[in-house]
């Protein structure tokens, strides 16, 4: 994923659970918020330390990364977003995570109509 389509400071992740809308499954949240000034989406990933030590939460980051960098073309423009792992995805194979992230944003609306 491109340094430029992240979220990296606290105020971008606050503004975004401040402001935000969100969605949650059994391994995943997702909260959301439109911004009109940037033209791509942005992402920010969040693993708690309840997930595991820190090889195991980066690892998951780094997953979580590469599945949105492969359908980032069917991503909406212009909102900031920031996925959430929970303990449940520690379980899951790489498929399984997949179908899961597509779901949490399909049901919240940041996928596109044609991919539907």
């Amino acid at each position: 994923m491109q340094k430029k389509l992240r979220l990296r400071n606290r105020a971008d992740f606050s503004r975004v659970y401040r402001h935000g809308r969100s969605f949650a499954n059994h391994q995943f949240v997702v909260y959301w918020f439109h911004k009109k000034e940037i033209e791509q989406f942005r992402m920010g990933v969040s693993v708690s330390k309840k997930v595991g030590n820190a090889v195991v939460r980066n690892r998951m980051r780094r997953v979580v990364k590469e599945i949105v960098r492969h359908h980032a073309e069917e991503i909406v423009p212009h909102i900031d977003m920031v996925l959430i792992v929970r303990k449940g995805a520690l379980s899951l194979q790489y498929k399984e995570l997949e179908k899961s992230i597509l779901h949490v944003l399909r049901k919240s609306s940041l996928l596109k109509r044609s991919q539907r």
